[in-house]
């Protein structure tokens, strides 16, 4: 029974970090073809935001960061109404990305720590963003789903990016009564304006 036990142990083991070196050959794969495209002077910016807006639209989970973040005024709006304001916070989210890529300049990184966490069914990437001044941990949250992986969630210095932009948007939603027709008019107009920035 006791040898049963550490074959099932060591199994389960086995399993978790075959499922972590998957989701990080993975991450690392997309995160290059980000880079390599930022390194080509010949790309423009509308490009770029372009492939950032397509790694975000495959890539990340939106549908479920949308739903997260819009709270207790998703369940009240009509389908047409939540259909428009999730794909309006995926170009956000890209947008978001876009802006963080502007004062990239050649750093290097290394994915440098990975678990499955089998509670979770999630894989847990930390990777070293290496700078001149200082290096800045980010984790990625992946999950696999269809074959399929997805990034659910970015901790950058311990702070989550979805746990931040529900609180951000808790705001906006304040400030229009939890309407989500009202909120995707805001930000509508706040990605019109972003794009203009990203992409001069």
């Amino acid at each position: 029974m006791k040898l049963l036990f550490k074959v099932l142990i060591i199994l389960l083991l086995f399993t978790s970090i075959s499922k972590a070196e998957k989701s990080t050959d993975w991450l690392n794969n997309e995160i290059d073809i980000i880079l390599d495209a930022y390194k080509q002077t010949s790309l423009s910016s509308v490009e770029k935001f372009k492939l950032i807006e397509n790694t975000v639209n495959n890539n990340f989970a939106g549908a479920g960061i949308a739903k997260f973040v819009a709270g207790k005024s998703w369940s009240s709006a009509p389908k047409e109404i939540k259909k428009e304001y999730i794909k309006l916070f995926k170009k956000h989210l890209a947008l978001n990305i876009a802006s963080l890529m502007r004062s990239y300049s050649n750093q290097e990184y290394k994915l440098i720590n990975s678990k499955y966490d089998e509670k979770n069914k999630v894989t847990l990437i930390d990777m070293k963003i290496i700078n001149d001044t200082r290096n800045l941990l980010v984790t990625w949250r992946v999950k696999e789903s269809k074959d399929r992986f997805f990034i659910i969630d970015l901790i950058i210095a311990d702070i989550s990016l979805v746990v931040t932009k529900r609180s951000e948007f808790n705001s906006m939603l304040k400030k229009v009564d939890y309407n989500l027709k009202k909120l995707n008019d805001v930000l509508a107009n706040q990605n019109n304006l972003s794009y203009k920035i990203i992409t001069k």
